[in-house]
């Protein structure tokens, strides 16, 4: 690392970057080695606290701060990070976020910290890939364990939340196995199914229905959430086998796959 770095002068970014990076802050360099660190938070007391907790590690070493969503993806890269221990008030309702950052730092590894126990949120962060979820109240001895044991390659997961994973996939299994749990999709979204389990692409689908790829791409992914999918393929299996086409009221038209057209997994 730079001298300008270790002097914590300024850190020098790239124009094409966006966001607002004069908040970007450089991390105590420290040792070489160890686990890297990137701690984003929007509160300055917790980035402070965090980096006075690691600071007493010689394993840990912070190697920039950032307060925006922003200035992470900013930092992931002009930051070489094994582990990024991020606020969920910067990823709340800011669905694509956490995709983003795996597309951007595909090898560093995801801890929320979260000021409430939610639920719904904790288990979709886990199902996201995050790698560890824990709270804002945290003691300094845990979330230090925390980070090695992510930084390992483990996940980090309490008693409390495994309680929310095995009731969400409990839940969503009584779905699958009960047509009457099943939910309910709307003309439209019954006529994209149809049109994807065809093999058709966003674009055919948008002249077939009458609208645009975006408006399709927003429909895909409300079909996702209801039906629990990821992807296309997974969402024409799930039709298939369910025959989501011929239980739905309004659709008596059975899903088709052409064996022809492969199914793309991408929006």
């Amino acid at each position: 690392m730079s001298d300008e770095l270790a002097n914590g002068d300024a850190v020098e970014l790239n124009d094409d970057l966006t966001g607002n990076l004069d908040d970007l802050e450089p991390g105590d360099p420290g040792p070489e080695g160890g686990i890297r660190v990137i701690l984003a938070d929007s509160q300055a007391i917790y980035r402070v606290g965090m980096r006075k907790v690691f600071a007493l590690e010689d394993d840990i070493r912070v190697v920039a701060q950032a307060e925006t969503l922003e200035n992470l993806y900013a930092a992931l890269q002009h930051f070489p990070t094994d582990v990024v221990l991020l606020e969920g008030h910067l990823i709340a309702g800011t669905v694509d976020a956490i995709p983003e950052f795996m597309r951007r730092a595909p090898h560093a590894k995801l801890i929320v910290q979260i000021s409430s126990s939610d639920e719904g949120n904790t288990v979709e962060l886990f199902r996201r890939g995050v790698r560890g979820v824990v709270p804002r109240s945290i003691s300094p001895e845990l979330l230090v364990r925390c980070v090695r044991k992510i930084a390992a390659g483990e996940t980090w997961i309490d008693n409390q939340s495994i309680s929310m994973v095995i009731d969400a996939y409990r839940e969503q299994a009584t779905m699958l196995t009960n047509p009457k749990s099943q939910p309910r999709l709307s003309e439209k979204e019954l006529a994209i199914i149809a049109c994807i389990t065809r093999g058709m692409r966003n674009k055919e689908i948008a002249y077939q229905i009458g609208t645009t790829e975006q408006v399709v791409k927003n429909y895909l992914r409300k079909i996702y959430d209801k039906l629990g999918v990821a992807d296309r393929l997974e969402l024409a299996l799930y039709c298939l086998h369910h025959k989501i086409l011929q239980s739905q009221p309004g659709s008596s038209e059975a899903p088709f796959v052409d064996p022809g057209i492969p199914l793309r997994a991408k929006l």
